[in-house]
């Protein structure tokens, strides 16, 4: 049986599900208000919730369409559902809910000072970046603290901040659609809304917040301890800067905001062109800090090939176990990007929970091996420790061992410690 692996973090977890849990039942409270209570106080409450529910019917679907997009391109290490789920959840309810309720307040007082016009720029070129972009960077910043396994670098950050985004563009779309549908009945106002924000510009609030993302990122990823305060923050004003920008143009001159619509997609295509080469360096990372566990006897040359194809869960899937075997692909890369961590704690001379992963890892993969055999009912192949053969001496025959006869000592060819011997580091 495997090890369990350390779980140091544990009551930090708890801390964050209760923050959590409060925060986001606060944003409920306040959508409620926002769509529920107040168009009760309207002159025409049927006609506001119409208009609310065709909103909700045009922004949801591009919702579920566009969150696979990328979870299809962070192939090499996903991550999971659940945690995907609770930031999009809290970009869709507690960042939306407290950003409404914020920016409502501010247009209320802006308009007491310098009227309708003043309030519009204060609330969309000014309070907007600041309090939209803080709600959904701080969806980055729970992960990045309080679920610090699932956050492994700039890959994440950046997936995190767009599925918190998504959510939060979600919910904001609905009102968008549905003012539109209250000011052209006859649906031209709609349809334009739409265009821009559900067809030519849906990427808008995840560019502004991967920016954060690639911050918290970087804080991950460095040994420095300047550059792991600074980084998100610079990230945080970056993405405070792109999403005033934006919103300035669209709220000063209709012109403007056309000239720079193009731009803007050439912009977000450079990026998820750079996304797409930080993917790739990833699985780069997973490669070669895999590469010694096939000489360790931890995997087989086929199961690192598998673990480290851009479509190694897809084909566990559908060729190599099923569900046993994506979780074979998931542990292999926790074990990868496990070592990447240690290593660089290392050279750091810090401590990190990575290091004492790595042995339950290495004993898990094991136990999930033999789960694949029995999904597959046949044998799979072992691992073998590479042997070093004395010149002129032939290697004899090894005879392949069943799963009970080599676990025992499963593991053991690295002396349980970390880095294991003969091993120097990342590569």
């Amino acid at each position: 049986m495997a090890l369990p692996r350390p779980d140091p973090e544990k009551g930090r977890r708890i801390v964050g599900a209760v923050i959590y849990s409060l925060l986001m039942f606060g944003g409920f409270v306040a959508l409620i208000f926002f769509f529920l209570v107040m168009p009760l106080m309207s002159d025409d409450p049927g006609g506001e919730y119409l208009s609310m529910g065709i909103g909700a019917l045009c922004a949801l679907p591009m919702l579920f369409l566009y969150i696979w997009i990328p979870r299809l391109i962070d192939r090499y290490d996903p991550e999971p559902w659940w945690a995907l789920a609770l930031v999009l959840a809290w970009g869709a309810i507690a960042a939306c809910g407290v950003a409404c309720t914020i920016n409502t307040g501010v247009e209320v007082g802006a308009a007491a000072i310098g009227g309708k016009d003043f309030a519009e720029v204060a609330g969309a070129c000014i309070s907007a970046p600041i309090v939209e972009e803080g709600m959904k960077g701080l969806a980055v910043l729970g992960v990045f603290y309080f679920l610090r396994r699932e956050f492994d670098g700039v890959v994440d950050g950046v997936i995190y901040a767009t599925f918190a985004a998504l959510g939060f563009a979600a919910t904001e779309n609905i009102i968008y659609y549905a003012n539109a549908v209250k000011a052209d009945p006859q649906g031209g106002a709609l349809a334009m809304t739409f265009l821009v924000r559900g067809v030519l510009a849906p990427w808008g609030h995840p560019l502004y917040t991967s920016m954060t993302g690639i911050g918290f990122g970087i804080a991950r990823e460095t040994n420095r301890t300047w550059l792991k305060w600074m980084a998100p923050i610079g990230g945080y004003c970056c993405a405070m800067f792109l999403h005033c920008v934006w919103n300035t143009a669209s709220t000063i001159s209709g012109f403007l905001f056309v000239l720079m619509l193009p731009l803007w997609i050439l912009f977000v295509l450079a990026f998820i062109g750079i996304l797409i080469w930080l993917v790739v360096r990833k699985g780069r990372i997973i490669r070669a800090h895999l590469q010694d566990e096939v000489l360790l006897g931890t995997i087989t040359r086929e199961e690192f090939n598998l673990v480290t194809s851009p479509f190694g869960g897809l084909r566990a899937t559908f060729g190599w176990g099923g569900s046993a075997g994506r979780r074979f692909v998931r542990a292999a890369t926790r074990l990868g990007l496990s070592k990447w961590h240690a290593g660089r704690a290392m050279r750091g001379n810090k401590k990190t929970v990575s290091a004492d992963w790595i042995l339950p890892l290495r004993q898990e993969l094991g136990e999930l091996r033999m789960a694949v055999a029995r999904s597959m009912g046949r044998a799979v192949p072992m691992p073998q420790a590479w042997q070093a053969v004395p010149q002129g001496q032939r290697p004899m025959q090894q005879q392949q061992q069943q799963p009970q006869q080599q676990y025992p000592g499963y593991g053991q060819g690295s002396g349980g410690g970390y880095p294991p011997q003969g091993w120097g580091g990342p590569r």
